[in-house]
């Protein structure tokens, strides 16, 4: 069935996801916006099943290319799908987004529709906060990341950086439950030349990545960049996992059961791991897309981050209105 999309009455950001109404950041927006001088903005959801009809993408980027008060969006889980399916809507496609296939931000510029991708940005510098400098030069650990979508593809893209020196993973690996993704990111990899072995595991049990898990050398860093915890129920893999000792432990989501964090916890002394979860990546995710769409300045540290972050922790605890 076709959506109709009524026009914005007021400047408006989307949120394009598959449950966006249970996200902390409808009752974050609006506190930022207060704080940022974002007057009469305002946020709206779209949600759309997982892998959906590309017509159904196509309908809603044409919606928002055309409505003059609407004036952007962020994408999330959608981000390759709706890349695929609106590719030629765009009037410009910043080389992230060209590079990776995928979109997480889409702005205005006049009349142009600007398609981004901010993952790389907002990834790198969630992981940099919390993942120790030397880290990976000290301890010669591997990365695994759970799922081949946008997001591993943008903090892969990350830890890969020649600038980084000697403190990149000794190895990458990526699993993904279809062979499709995992085709894409071998492609995207190769291109970037990086020099770091990397693995793809089809994995479509719980159980194929617990024998990934199982191998990691101490100190290794464990993702899940899997839509499971939040967008569906459950965890990438099962209750018989055995993390890496000394292993960091981070799941993309803040939001939904979180089983992966309860299985992290459950060894956390046992094991000595650090565990993280999808918070900051949240806040950086969004004051990303907000200074792009926006067109404002935005810092991703110090006083005035603080102060965001801040506001952003009291409103998420706030009760839906």
């Amino acid at each position: 069935m076709a959506t109709t999309y009524q026009p914005a009455s007021e400047p408006t950001l989307y949120f394009i996801g598959v449950t966006t109404a249970k996200s902390s950041i409808m009752n974050v927006f609006p506190a930022w916006a207060a704080h940022l001088g974002l007057t009469d903005a305002r946020i709206k959801g779209i949600d759309f099943p997982l892998h959906a009809d590309p017509e159904r993408y196509r309908a809603a980027v044409s919606f928002i290319k055309d409505d003059p008060l609407s004036l952007g969006a962020l994408v999330t889980t959608h981000k390759i799908d709706l890349y695929r399916a609106c590719r030629d809507l765009f009037d410009e496609i910043d080389p992230h987004a060209r590079f990776m296939g995928e979109t997480s931000c889409l702005s205005k510029r006049g009349n142009q529709l600007i398609c981004h991708a901010k993952d790389p940005i907002s990834s790198g510098l969630a992981m940099d906060g919390f993942i120790a400098p030397g880290h990976f030069a000290r301890t010669q650990a591997e990365l695994f990341s759970i799922g081949a979508g946008g997001s591993t593809i943008a903090l892969t893209w990350h830890m890969m950086q020649a600038q980084r020196g000697a403190d990149r993973p000794s190895r990458i690996i990526v699993s993904n439950r279809s062979p499709v993704r995992l085709d894409e990111i071998r492609r995207i990899h190769a291109e970037l030349a990086s020099g770091i072995p990397t693995d793809y595991v089809l994995a479509p049990d719980p159980r194929d990545n617990d024998a990934v898990v199982a191998r990691l050398k101490p100190g290794a860093l464990v993702i899940n960049a899997t839509g499971l915890g939040k967008d569906a129920p459950g965890s990438p893999l099962s209750d018989g996992v055995t993390f890496p000792q000394r292993g960091i432990v981070w799941d993309l989501n803040y939001r939904g059961d979180l089983i992966f964090l309860d299985q992290a916890r459950a060894q956390q002394r046992m094991r000595d791991l650090q565990i993280e979860d999808g918070w900051t990546y949240f806040i950086h995710g969004w004051t990303q897309v907000i200074a792009e769409v926006f067109h404002i300045d935005i810092p991703v540290k110090g006083p005035e981050f603080d102060a965001i972050s801040a506001i952003a922790a009291v409103a998420a605890k706030a009760k839906p209105a």
